[in-house]
């Protein structure tokens, strides 16, 4: 089977001007001894333009692929050709590389891009970037073996790339040049006025913000200083990665380790229209799943969807834990370990889990576990910026002291695993270790059947001491400093960590209590849910004064299959009457059911469709936006659909059958947010939505132009 495999580099970026650069670079033809395996290169074609602005050269570049002599036999060459074509534009500082096989390329095609370009907000910096693709179609049953070789060829080549040219620059200025003038246009008296006009547009691409440059910074350094370094706008297509900043917030990456998360950040970028997670957070995510992009898009989605849905970015501030939980809850935050990561103090021992389950339930323990893990985040990155390295994972010191039956509470252990799996799958590889410490006789029991939830990785940063063994050697010095050793395990440092202890059966309430309370947490959110009917439709009204707004659209199908429209009338709909089927809507809380559009009313004279219907399955997640076109009224509709019977045959498919049996009940259900926007607070310029006035993507084949709304179905089905 063929394989495409993409490689997408970092912004590198040369704190020196393009034409110097651009001397260095030329250095390396037609050989260059720092690239053993370049043999030899010769010039097949090359243009000038008259004003030497232009400068485009086609090599034939000859290479010594460094491969087993086996396979170099097999295939019958010695040498690997590959055509690079330059283009070199001295008036706009723009260097484009494409470079191609010319052997084999029958079977095996690779593509690389290169570009040279000046930095966008310091004219006296170059940018570096390339990407590049390989496509192995056959080669002699060795498609794996080629692939390896040529990945691996190519990323350490990678990683050459800025050694040639800094020995280059370095042999310049050995040779006293540090200065390589701009190109400047030829002076004819003639031709004066024709020469300062093609100049114009030009100068927009140097794109200098006031700011950043009266204080005489770039804006990377900018964004270095101010106070939060990993959040770079949002969105900006052209915000992009820079070398420098990954090796000091995220760590030493190869480079197909960069790729991935650059690719995966760029994907995000084009299709989830909520917040886009942290770099560190992403990257995350491609580590619990060795940075197999497909793997980690789809966990990361399930985890997006997720946040969402829980409003879990606002769960810090808006949330406040319960007293019991405050009083109760034997866990929190002390300094930090030797590896300045983040230290979690947990008195597992001393806290009354049955207690506290029955006396607040499941859901608001594992409201506040999220919240302690959405603090860790916090830390992480905060100590980022303290420790000047990387940091993205914490500590966690579980002391068992006080471990006893109670803890093996059926339901207790329940809630426990149910937290576990909470916390695997959205917070991954965020914990870098765990010390347990004063393991009782139990605690291989209650091991036993937690240790089966949880992922490999994270259990080999596990190390369990029994009785008093963490004070011997091996033991807790190795990883926290002995100033910060708390009290309670015969340290000096006072930590604040509550007592725990029983909590009273006063504070118990009944399972029925607890019910409710459970489900106001999770409808306390900014969603609201809907049902749909067979023939009883959800619909929502909008009313637009300004006519360049723009609608946006954010929903979930929890059950069943809808399709959704969007429509536009002049006149306001009567005020919604509950539909009869009203009394279905006891069974959910708050899934409320509104009828606008009257019967009467007739598509295409009283109110007109401004979007193509969307067929929306079970489980999808959807966003979109509309940009308004004229005021009035607009109509969000979310309708039963219903199955077609297969159309070739007339016989029902067995799926459409079982489909059909599933939804017997003829019931959708739908949790949705919908905001109106002014078209200037929109991710940026109105040029961006014209360009794409569907709303929807992927999805109807007439506007697959669209970048809007992709929708990605994603969900945790």
């Amino acid at each position: 089977a063929a394989m495409v495999q993409k490689y997408q580099s970092p912004v590198r970026v040369y704190k020196h001007p393009f034409e110097l650069i651009m001397a260095a670079y030329e250095r390396r033809f037609p050989t260059c001894p720092l690239i053993p395996m370049f043999v030899a290169s010769d010039t097949v074609n090359e243009y000038k333009s008259e004003d030497e602005a232009i400068h485009v050269i086609e090599r034939r570049c000859k290479l010594d692929i460094d491969a087993p002599r086996l396979l170099k036999k097999i295939a019958g060459v010695d040498y690997v050709y590959f055509v690079q074509k330059n283009s070199l534009n001295r008036r706009e500082r723009t260097l484009h590389i494409e470079a191609y096989n010319e052997t084999f390329s029958n079977r095996v095609i690779i593509n690389e891009h290169c570009s040279y370009t000046v930095h966008p907000d310091n004219e006296d910096w170059t940018c570096f970037e390339q990407s590049a693709s390989l496509d192995i179609k056959s080669f002699f049953g060795f498609e794996s073996t080629v692939e390896k070789i040529a990945m691996k060829q190519y990323t350490s080549n990678i990683k050459k790339g800025k050694e040639i040219i800094e020995y280059y620059l370095k042999q310049l200025e050995e040779e006293g040049i540090t200065f390589v003038p701009r190109w400047t246009p030829p002076v004819t008296c003639k031709s004066d006025s024709s020469t300062s006009h093609p100049r114009r547009p030009v100068s927009p691409a140097v794109n200098i913000p006031d700011s950043s440059t009266k204080e005489g910074l770039s804006n990377k350094e900018i964004l270095n200083t101010s106070s939060s370094p990993a959040e770079p706008t949002a969105g900006t297509p052209d915000d992009k990665l820079d070398a420098d900043y990954i090796k000091r917030y995220l760590g030493d990456l190869t480079p197909m380790q960069e790729s991935c998360l650059i690719r995966l950040r760029q994907w995000l970028q084009e299709t989830h229209k909520g917040k886009i997670p942290k770099d560190e957070h992403i990257l995350r995510f491609l580590r619990a799943r060795d940075f197999n992009i497909d793997k980690a898009r789809e966990i990361l989605c399930q985890s997006l969807t997720w946040r969402k849905q829980h409003q879990v970015d606002y769960i810090l501030d808006t949330w406040n834990p319960p007293q019991v939980l405050q009083d109760y809850y034997a866990g929190g935050w002390h300094h930090h370990d030797k590896d300045g990561r983040p230290l979690y103090v947990l008195r597992l021992g001393q806290m009354d889990t049955k207690g506290l389950v029955r006396a607040l339930g499941e859901e608001a323990l594992l409201r506040y576990v999220l919240s302690i893990n959405e603090e860790g985040l916090r830390r992480c990155e905060e100590n980022t910026k303290v420790f000047g390295r990387p940091i993205s994972s914490w500590t966690c010191l579980v002391d068992l002291e006080g471990l006893n039956m109670r803890h093996l509470w059926r339901p207790g252990v329940k809630a426990l695993l149910r937290i576990i799996e909470v916390v695997e799958a959205n917070y991954p590889e965020t914990l870098g270790r765990l010390l347990i410490l004063r393991a009782p006789r139990v605690f291989p029991v209650l091991w036993t059947l937690v240790s089966p939830f949880i992922d490999d990785n994270t259990r080999k940063k596990f190390l369990i001491y029994a009785g008093n063994d963490y004070q011997g050697p091996g033991g807790l010095l190795d990883y926290i400093d002995k100033e910060i050793i708390p009290d309670f395990l015969g340290g000096e440092c006072m930590c604040e960590v509550p007592e725990g202890g029983l909590v009273p059966k006063s504070l118990y309430r009944t399972a029925e209590e607890l019910e409710n309370e459970d489900v106001k947490l999770w409808t306390e959110t900014i969603y609201q849910s809907a049902s749909v009917f067979k023939g009883a439709p959800h619909e929502v009204l909008i009313q637009i004064v300004d006519a360049s707004s723009v609608i946006t659209w954010d929903f979930d199908v929890c059950k069943g299959d809808i399709v959704f429209n969007i429509f536009h009338s002049k006149r306001a709909p009567q005020p919604p009457k509950k539909d009869s089927l009203g009394a279905h809507s006891i069974t959910s809380p708050g899934g409320n059911n509104v009828q606008l559009i009257d019967k009467v009313w007739q598509l295409g004279c009283d109110y007109s469709m401004v979007e193509s219907p969307l067929i929306c399955k079970e489980g999808e997640s959807v966003q979109g936006s509309h940009v308004t076109r004229w005021p009035g009224f607009y109509i969000l509709q979310w309708k039963f659909h219903s199955m077609p019977a297969c159309a070739t045959t007339n016989l029902p498919r067995v799926d459409d059958v079982l489909a059909s049996l599933q939804v017997s009940s003829h019931k959708c259900k739908v949790m949705y947010y919908t905001e109106v926007i002014g078209s200037e607070d929109f991710r940026g310029s109105m040029t961006s939505l014209e360009s794409s006035h569907s709303g929807f993507s992927q999805l109807s084949a007439a506007t697959t132009s669209s970048s809007q709304s992709h929708s990605s179905s994603m969900i945790s089905r």
